[in-house]
């Protein structure tokens, strides 16, 4: 762990996980470190599970402020992928108890409706350590969820592939047909449930925190 000076500006960085898999939520988070930056920060998808999990403790009790939101797939299919992500985005930076200087976003797009000075950093996970644990904080979260819907719909095996197009997920969804956790919006999953006729059941889990 590191400590900036007191000088620190309050920059918030935002980031996902969970734009590209066929099945889950998209989960936003944003955070501002502050003074505090735990040492280990990078791309929360060059980060092994276990480095993730002792950065995302260290991340929620040590940064100034931290806030995560959630677009369900339901969201997802009604909105699009990209419009849900940047809604949920724009959630987490209103939701922060600290108002920040500056926002840096992953990727390529700001975020509607916010009214703080933004940017937009390609590959920011990397190279933006408010943005790294931002990314970390989302992933974390994300993966606790699809390990916890796995055991609704164990045939398709959540808790390994966390609803990315996998080939042992396309064996299921073409086995079982969708349950109500896909994305009916894309293409493999709106295939699948022709060939099947429909969703599944409806259920209701409880998610782990």
């Amino acid at each position: 762990m590191t400590r900036r000076g007191s000088e620190t500006r309050m920059v918030a960085g935002v980031d996902e996980a969970g734009r590209g898999p066929w099945a889950g939520p998209v989960v936003a988070a944003a955070v501002v470190l502050g003074a505090f930056v735990p040492d280990g920060l990078a791309d929360s998808k060059r980060l092994s599970p276990k480095a993730r999990e002792r950065l995302f403790s260290e991340i929620m009790t040590g940064a100034e402020a931290v806030a995560f939101r959630i677009a369900s797939a339901r969201r997802i299919d009604r909105a699009d992928i990209l419009r849900a992500t940047l809604q949920a985005m724009r959630q987490c930076v209103l939701a922060l108890p600290v108002k920040p200087h500056q926002v840096y976003v992953d990727g390529t797009h700001i975020i509607p409706g916010v009214d703080v000075p933004q940017r937009a950093v390609v590959r920011g996970d990397a190279l933006v350590p408010e943005v790294s644990a931002a990314g970390i904080v989302a992933k974390v979260i994300r993966d606790r969820i699809m390990r916890t819907w796995d055991r609704a719909w164990p045939a398709y095996g959540f808790a390994a592939h966390k609803g990315y197009g996998t080939r042992e997920h396309l064996r299921a969804l073409l086995e079982h047909g969708p349950c109500p956790l896909h994305r009916f919006s894309f293409a493999p999953v709106r295939r699948a449930t022709e060939r099947s006729g429909g969703p599944g059941q409806e259920t209701n889990v409880r998610v782990s925190k």
